[in-house]
């Protein structure tokens, strides 16, 4: 099935959610953005989802950001300082920072927030496991004293992807990290505008007056000046492809996040709009499987199923243009250091149905129930989980239908219940090349069971070789280790990569500084007309 195919009948029973400010012309002062999915969690600790990571950079900011070699860069942290043989880190937060509130930010502030994104975060747990103290010295000065040389230290702290290591008042850092804090306070370039918010129409953001951006380097990747020249920003709903489609061309909206593969063609003749690839390390769908309930709990089942799987079948759904995806993918996004080949010669060909039932059968599967979650409104991962369902069912397993929108799939993946209790089974994701860098940042090959992220698989030989790597510092050994990981990964059978894509954007022309990568709204301005 094309994903024009499966989408059209969304859009079919879609009601559009614009806003009548969609309606006025454009103003000069005011960016008018579609994301590829509603924004219905705001907190970047709380949640992975994508649409909460963009919002997140609006709001938020970082102590380190990583330029376009991801290679971590200071940010809020005006330098830092390594004693004691890479055992004392001092890190030293840059004059005038505030958060929305008009409170000063604080070393304080930024330790409680480091320890709240560390209690979810994978690269986090492996700093804190690091660290036998984190303090803060005076205001502007935070210590990490550790247990052992952490050279990765300000990587982690860079992370973008896909949870970052949001700074917010420690009034906030300080609850649940489990739950949404109350409100969306950061010291990023632009405000969260509460008041504006409607779940499944629209957000809005203000420009954060008292932002000061960093006075030196270059605008790349989440690195550098964040120069925000727009006064406000609007996201606004648009789950009809076909109603965002003719608003970008009218210009009643100036910037699409995903355009319809199969709508490319038509927007590229259009003279007023670009329409370009900017984030080259791509997407992976993925589907994720709960490795703690019945029946995927069961790996000899996983394995079956991941050896059935055809990545250009799944791709195909996406886009019929094969220049738009690439498959046999590993464990790491292609084209990074830490990509290899490791077991891909006997997976992810073309599917033998016959060979695949009867690995089902092997397995031991008894026909328990498989809840398939499907988010209808995303555009990536409706079509990728409705492939998925057919291999499902082609291969012998009893797949019962979970249709829901992404807000509430983002919500239940959280639930650790049986499947006769409201859990479920399995569901289709999405993680962009920064998500799958190497080791230290990938969350979806984790084993570290309840702390994990969603699907909670238990691999200690995984999670024994993840832990060599972060202490190796020679590259070839690393590489080693890396083909090691994604072998115990296939062998693990947590998730199934699907492929990569290179979604493009499309925006007017007379926006520019657009940068590479996932969407980010500094350095964007609108040319004088």
């Amino acid at each position: 099935m094309l994903r024009r195919q499966f989408l059209g009948g969304i859009a079919a029973t879609s009601v559009s959610l614009a806003t009548p400010s969609i309606l006025r012309a454009a103003s000069q002062s005011v960016l008018r953005f579609v994301p590829f999915v509603d924004l219905s969690l705001l907190d970047p600790v709380a949640t992975t989802a994508t649409p909460t990571r963009n919002h997140a950079f609006l709001v938020f900011d970082t102590l380190y950001g990583l330029d376009d070699q991801f290679r971590p860069q200071p940010q809020m942290v005006q330098g830092h300082l390594v004693e004691d043989d890479g055992r004392r880190w001092l890190l030293t937060l840059r004059q005038g920072l505030r958060f929305h509130d008009g409170a000063a930010v604080t070393a304080r502030d930024c330790v409680a927030s480091i320890r709240r994104w560390a209690s979810r975060d994978s690269f986090g747990q492996a700093l804190m496991a690091a660290t036998d103290e984190l303090s803060a010295q005076d205001d502007r000065t935070i210590v990490f004293r550790l247990n052992k040389p952490f050279p990765l230290l300000p990587a982690a702290l860079a992370k973008a992807s896909p949870s970052m290591c949001a700074m917010m008042p420690e009034r906030l850092a300080t609850a649940d990290p489990a739950r949404q804090v109350s409100e969306m306070v950061g010291s990023g370039p632009f405000r969260f505008l509460e008041r504006e918010h409607l779940a499944g129409a629209r957000a809005a953001y203000a420009r954060f007056e008292e932002y000061v951006p960093r006075p030196d380097g270059t605008p790349t990747g989440t690195a550098g000046p964040k120069v925000a020249h727009f006064d406000r920003v609007e996201w606004i709903t648009m789950p009809d492809v076909s109603a965002a489609s003719t608003a970008l061309q009218a210009g009643e909206v100036d910037w699409w996040e995903t355009p319809s593969p199969d709508l490319a063609p038509l927007l590229k003749s259009d003279p007023n709009l670009r329409v370009e690839v900017k984030d080259r390390q791509g997407l992976t769908p993925i589907l994720r499987f709960n490795c703690m309930q019945p029946p995927f709990n069961n790996i000899a089942l996983r394995r079956a199923v991941l050896g059935a799987v055809d990545q250009a079948e799944f791709m195909r759904a996406y886009s019929s243009d094969p220049d738009t995806w690439h498959v046999k993918l590993g464990m790491f996004c292609p084209g990074t250091p830490m990509a290899n080949e490791a077991g891909l010669d006997g997976l992810f060909g073309k599917t033998d149905i016959a060979a695949a039932r009867k690995a089902v059968e092997a397995s031991g599967y008894k026909g328990d129930k498989v809840a398939f979650m499907l988010p209808m409104d995303h555009p990536i991962s409706a079509p990728i989980g409705q492939v998925g369902i057919d291999l499902f069912q082609r291969i012998g397993l009893n797949v019962e239908v979970q249709a829901v929108d992404s807000g509430t799939l983002f919500q239940r993946r959280n639930s650790r219940e049986a499947v006769t209790k409201g859990g479920w089974s399995v569901f289709p994701s999405m993680v962009s090349g920064l998500n799958i860098l190497d080791p230290a940042v990938t969350s979806v090959a984790r084993g570290n069971g309840l702390q994990g992220w969603y699907g909670w698989p238990d691999s200690p030989e995984g999670e024994r070789l993840r832990d060599a790597w972060l202490e190796e510092r020679d590259p070839g050994a690393q590489k080693a280790l890396a083909e090691k990981i994604q072998l115990q990964a296939w062998s693990d059978a947590t998730f199934i990569p699907t492929g990569q894509i290179f979604q493009p954007m499309a925006w007017r022309r007379n926006i520019d500084g657009v940068l590479d990568g996932f969407v980010k709204f500094w350095n964007v301005k609108r040319l004088a007309s």
